[in-house]
């Protein structure tokens, strides 16, 4: 068990909490809070604790150069909003502005929130650089990471930072990541159904090996179906294959056949020559010639209800990836059936990726579902069964 904000005495001190504020900006504005309101918790659990609350973010790939289409500072007018409370602005994450904003906010009760400028303008961060993260360390008394997106990153805001502070904390978003995740791995209410769907099997493939041992049914669509349907021998068209993953694909069928695994692919897709709104697209069955050189891009009705069957009786559901390429109208409904058949579900219901969770936003369930994790990349590596370096970095309870 790690360390939790809850174990720490935060009255009078300086708190830095490294948060996932890696937010779309349209036109200088958020364009999806999100990420910024699963943080809230935390920082509010902060505030009323009488800590003074230092924000650490990183946004996009800068490349660790001071890139102004980067910058955190249009982020600050939506953060103070939901907080209810005036949030000042670093102009950068070390140093000399750093250090006088937060001096700036300090209060002794408690209560000042600065937001530091975006960590990867510093080719540093992405480095583990000790010396930048040992400066990272002089803004704060304690250190607390929120941002389980970030966890499978050793940086220096996740991982070096640790190792300058007294205590290294989980915030109530990763205690929460955490615990649902956890759960799905040691101890699922059964059955356990895991819905994976997106473009890439390569993506994939840790989580789909390492619950083949785990669910009770996996459900595969979206691009990387074409790869399994492909490996078959069936024809797919001009649809997104890896060939170089067609073994895996062929290794994980006879896995699950091995195992009595219910394993779920489509048996009918909408195809079109071209991925844009309008585009002419039909309904076939999966394997009929007449596809030719058009491509699949979404599961057809017959496999929405397979699925659903798959789905309906579970007690704990994971789903990672769309069915199609949900974006344009056309293609989304396979995604948004599949959305409202896990918002159905009488259990545990956990929701991560940004597609996924742009799809339950989309089809209006996103309050139905008992977890949505702000994590893609991370909590594909946790359910893979990999150990993550920014929760591995927080102290242990003793």
């Amino acid at each position: 068990m790690k360390l939790t904000i809850r174990d720490l005495d935060l009255r009078g001190k300086r708190v830095f909490i490294r948060v996932d504020f890696n937010v779309p900006l349209e036109n200088g504005e958020v364009g999806d809070d999100t990420r910024i309101r699963a943080s809230l918790p935390t920082i509010k659990y902060a505030e009323e604790h009488g800590a003074t609350v230092v924000l650490a973010s990183h946004l996009g790939r800068p490349k660790g150069q001071v890139n102004p289409k980067y910058s955190l500072e249009p982020v600050v007018p939506t953060v103070s909003k939901l907080l209810g409370r005036p949030v000042a602005f670093a102009s950068d994450c070390i140093g000399e502005p750093a250090k006088t904003a937060v001096d700036k906010a300090y209060k002794p009760e408690g209560g000042g929130v600065v937001l530091l400028e975006n960590l990867r303008f510093h080719p540093e961060e992405e480095k583990n650089d000790q010396e930048f993260a040992r400066q990272l360390a002089t803004l704060t008394d304690l250190y607390v990471n929120d941002a389980f997106g970030a966890a499978h990153r050793a940086h220096a805001s996740v991982v070096g930072i640790t190792k300058f502070v007294p205590n290294a904390a989980a915030g109530l978003l990763m205690e929460k990541e955490l615990e649902y995740l956890g759960r799905v791995l040691k101890s699922p209410d059964r059955p356990l159904v895991a819905i994976l769907g997106g473009a890439k099997v390569s993506d994939k493939l840790e989580v789909i090996q390492n619950f083949l041992s785990r669910v009770d049914r996996l459900i595969i669509g979206g691009a990387m179906a074409y790869t399994f349907l492909k490996a078959r021998g069936v024809p797919v068209g001009k649809s997104l294959v890896e060939d170089d993953k067609l073994d895996a694909a062929r290794e994980i069928e006879a896995k699950a056949k091995e195992r009595g695994l219910k394993l779920g692919l489509p048996v009918d897709h909408v195809v079109t020559e071209r991925l844009e709104a309008g585009a002419p697209h039909e309904l076939l069955k999966v394997g009929d010639p007449a596809i030719g050189n058009r491509m699949g891009v979404d599961i057809g009705p017959e496999t929405v209800h397979n699925y659903g069957l798959m789905i309906e009786k579970a007690k704990t559901v994971v789903w990672n990836g769309p069915m199609g390429v949900f974006e344009i109208p056309e293609f989304a409904t396979g995604t948004s059936s599949i959305a409202r058949a896990v918002a159905d579900v009488k259990g545990i219901t956990i929701v991560g990726g940004g597609d996924s969770i742009a799809a339950v936003n989309q089809a209006g369930i996103a309050d139905k579902i008992t977890h949505i994790s702000t994590g893609g990349g991370a909590s594909l590596e946790f359910l893979g069964g990999r150990t993550l370096p920014g929760v591995e970095a927080l102290t242990d309870k003793t």
